[in-house]
């Protein structure tokens, strides 16, 4: 046992989901459909990336590999089928709906067993009695937005109204959630998080997953944009996750990025937050630096879907994948014997696909370190299979929902 590292690029679907159809999203594949659009010229943005997608580090891992065994189907140019590393295979999801509470919790092991409540797709989508509700008791002189809606689309739409009238914009999403955008400066920060949790005790009612944040800053709809204090308010796990475990075993868990407000701060020793993916990145590996052995360091990678599957930004998203990649060769330098790394995902955020909204897609597992062969791990039928091999590589006791491919 040393350690253990946890990293979710979030949204980087593999396809090949059994019950895509169900979900509306039978033929979505994020991976699939981006190396596609790559091969083809279709990735191509001036000063930013042309050519067919290249991921060389992934590759040698096995994305290749285990894309193919989720979907059927080789991603153009990811390496050849010898190129693997680590072991590779691909993991479905076994709980309802395709959002980040649940597809987290389920890589920590603990599978969501119930139904998330939704807003329906109309306008208004907000029941009256919430927003009545929640204007009162915030005392706002109103609400903007209460629609489905892309967070950066509807900014441009609304922002400049929000900064006149202080009416802050509430929308959601295929989601769990419901979504509340404020200037930092005009509304005010903690207003907004104040907010926050007055919506969050009155969704409480209607399982509603997460209630989240959006602050931004920006004076005109050119020139708005979200900041880095986003927050998210989230339900608690419904039983102790893989965090608890280890923290309960004694040792430390390192939450960067979005980890600590998925998991309602449960289980958290220690939170770093940072914008954007190169940050993150950083963050992570500062996080090694000061790992101690039965450790888990947890990131979350959140710009593939936030800034470029949500907004269907092929080329975006490509030079998102080729920029982590790309540093991968530091995260396996910062690498002590006995350290196991999974690089997995969430859901699909397919950039290629109809809407804006997360794709139910397969995921990639790739898990390395120093020692560690390479082979095909195959399907796994839950991501709580990542939990429960991380948890039996710091060497606690198995959980009832996974089992460890190690």
């Amino acid at each position: 046992m040393s350690r253990a590292i946890l990293i979710v690029l979030d949204s980087v679907g593999i396809g090949g989901a059994p019950d895509a159809a169900a979900y509306g999203d039978e033929g979505a594949n994020t991976i699939g459909h981006i190396a596609a659009a790559c091969a083809e010229g279709r990735g191509d943005r001036a000063g930013l990336r042309a050519g067919a997608l290249a991921l060389p580090n992934l590759a040698r891992l096995g994305l290749g590999a285990a894309a193919e065994g989720a979907s059927g189907s080789w991603p153009a140019g990811l390496g050849e089928p010898d190129d693997r590393s680590a072991l590779y295979g691909h993991a479905a999801e076994i709980s309802n709906g395709k959002d980040t509470p649940s597809g987290h919790w389920e890589i920590a092991a603990v599978p969501v067993p119930f139904d998330w409540g939704y807003f329906p797709e109309e306008e208004p989508c907000f029941p009256a009695a919430l927003t009545d509700a929640i204007v009162r008791e915030a005392k706002l002189p109103g609400l903007l937005g209460n629609k489905h809606a892309s967070g950066t689309t509807i900014l441009a739409e609304l922002g400049e109204e929000h900064i006149r009238t202080l009416k802050p914009i509430a929308y959601t999403s295929a989601d769990s959630v419901f979504q509340i955008a404020a200037h930092e400066t005009h509304f005010g920060l903690e207003r907004l998080y104040a907010l926050c949790e007055i919506v969050r005790r009155l969704v409480d009612p209607l399982n509603i997953g997460r209630v989240i944040a959006r602050p931004f800053l920006g004076e005109t709809a050119e020139t708005f944009e979200r900041t880095g204090n986003r927050r998210d308010y989230a339900v608690k796990p419904p039983e102790p996750t893989l965090l608890d475990r280890v923290v309960a075993a004694g040792g430390r868990t390192h939450a960067i990025g979005k980890i600590g407000d998925i998991f309602a701060h449960q289980g958290i020793t220690e939170v770093t937050k940072a914008t954007g993916n190169a940050a993150l990145t950083d963050a992570t590996l500062a996080a090694l630096g000061k790992a101690g052995p039965g450790d888990l360091v947890f990131a979350n990678l959140i710009d593939f879907d936030m800034l470029y599957g949500h907004r269907r930004d092929v080329a975006g998203y490509a030079a998102a994948l080729e920029a982590f990649d790309a540093r991968l060769p530091e995260i396996e330098a910062a690498l002590e014997p006995g350290d196991l790394v999974v690089i997995t995902a969430d859901h699909g955020c397919d950039p290629t696909w109809r809407g804006s909204d997360h794709t139910r897609e397969q995921v990639p597992v790739l898990a390395f370190g120093p020692g560690i062969p390479g082979r095909n791990i195959g399907a796994r039928d839950t991501y709580a299979d990542i939990g429960e091999t991380i948890a039996a590589h710091l060497g606690l006791a198995p959980g009832p929902h996974g089992r460890s491919f190690l």
